[in-house]
């Protein structure tokens, strides 16, 4: 393919901007290359600057459940335009999304509007530990909850995609108060907690880890974690910015029946603009300033555009039953499809998968942790991109990050990728 048009954008790009990108995972580090840049998109599929037509596997990260530029959400963000784009005042809508997102999540009373994930897991970092008068926090390698001082203790991810998850800047006094454990091992986590007796606050936890690929937690692992935190006063934060309204109408608590504590939000919550949300019990809520002493704010928190994209979205899926159901089928016949072709042509691998979330590792071995993700052939993944690339096919340019489905998608789609790994494979 010709990338000519998106080479000299990017070159232009990286006068201004570090690195050409503002996010790190666009530059291509990890596949090498010049970053694509998008000029549109509809359903299933990007248009980048050199005309070019890919099938999409990343759909902005998760948010693109229904597809690029999905009507009724295209509909509501030019209806709420027209009228004004920030007041920084209240408005109705953001009362609708709140009851409706209420009403499709197990376990919430209340739901605070933020603009991002990265906001929605530090705002929830900081109502556990003023609930609960403590300090420390356990997260796990791999999972990654944004770019919070709090998070950057071996994150996944774009960090691990550059080989430094401990960032420059983040304070020896904000990384003590961080403890890390093993995905997937309730062992570790107890001795953790055994060796910091009520000293943590929280747990913090992608319920299905999508930032070292997509890694489900081992049966009775979540039921685990309920299980210390209810009896150490230890509260259980779900990290569903990417699960949330993805895996079921109400997400990884839904879809494990394990109610969490509190459970952040984002992605598919503000149908493709910037929105992110945290959510729980009223007692915890509660603690929330201007009713409580725990202080979040935001400018452009609950902004109508966002507000109408996310409504928009949240109508859509809670109104068709069948949806979950669809994504779920396309993301088996694809796992199927995938994984015939590479046995076929004798490439090593392991295929994960939940839901609508799938991911394609390089390795023989279970996948089940950060140390198991990060022992993939990198050089077969590099060469697995770009061959994709060129065959029409875009998922994420990272080894570390999992493929999102979309309804947009048609079962020619996938069988046009089946059929492109295919072609690829044989040259791996």
């Amino acid at each position: 393919m010709n990338y000519k048009r998106s080479s000299a954008l990017f070159a232009q790009a990286e006068t201004v901007i570090p690195g050409g990108v503002n996010s790190p995972v666009r530059a291509f580090k990890a596949v090498g290359g010049t970053p694509i840049f998008v000029k549109k998109a509809k359903g299933a599929y990007l248009y980048d600057e050199d005309d070019n037509r890919l099938i999409d596997y990343i759909n902005s990260w998760g948010p693109m459940i229904l597809g690029h530029a999905y009507q009724p959400v295209v509909n509501a963000i030019v209806d709420k335009a027209k009228k004004g784009t920030s007041f920084g005042m209240p408005t109705e809508i953001e009362t609708k999304i709140a009851q409706l997102a209420v009403s499709m999540v197990p376990n919430i009373d209340k739901i605070r509007f933020v603009n991002s994930g990265t906001e929605a897991c530090m705002s929830a970092v900081r109502l556990a530990r003023g609930f609960t008068g403590k300090d420390k926090i356990i997260k796990f390698a791999g999972c990654y909850h944004g770019h919070s001082d709090s998070f950057l203790i071996q994150a996944g991810s774009g960090a691990v995609t550059f080989g430094s998850p401990n960032s420059p800047g983040v304070t020896q006094g904000t990384a003590k108060d961080t403890l890390l454990a093993r995905y997937n091992d309730i062992e570790n986590v107890t001795q953790l907690i055994e060796a910091n007796k009520n000293e943590i606050a929280c747990i913090i936890i992608e319920p299905v880890a999508g930032n070292m690929g997509c890694i489900p937690p081992k049966e009775g692992f979540l039921q685990g974690l309920r299980d210390l935190c209810d009896t150490n006063n230890i509260l259980l934060i779900f990290d569903e910015v990417m699960t949330g309204f993805r895996l079921a109408k109400g997400g990884a608590q839904e879809l494990f029946n394990i109610n969490a504590d509190i459970v952040c939000f984002g992605k598919v919550i503000g149908g493709g603009l910037p929105v992110g949300a945290f959510a729980a019990r009223n007692e915890i809520m509660n603690h929330l300033a201007p009713l409580g002493p725990v202080y979040q704010a935001g400018t452009l928190s609950g902004n109508p555009l966002a507000m109408a994209a996310g409504l928009a979205i949240l109508n859509e899926l809670n109104s068709d039953a069948e949806i979950f159901n669809r994504l779920e089928e396309k993301t088996t016949y694809l796992h199927n499809g995938i994984e015939k072709v590479l046995t076929e042509n004798n490439i090593t691998h392991t295929i994960n998968r939940v839901g609508s979330m799938i991911s394609v590792h390089f390795d023989k071995a279970e996948v089940v942790d950060f140390e198991t993700a990060a022992k993939g052939n990198n050089d077969t993944f590099k060469k697995f991109f770009h061959g994709l690339l060129n065959e029409g096919v875009y998922i994420a340019p990272s080894a570390f990050e999992t493929w999102f489905i979309t309804d947009a998608l048609t079962y020619e789609d996938l069988d046009f990728t089946v059929e492109a790994v295919g072609r690829v494979s044989e040259t791996l």
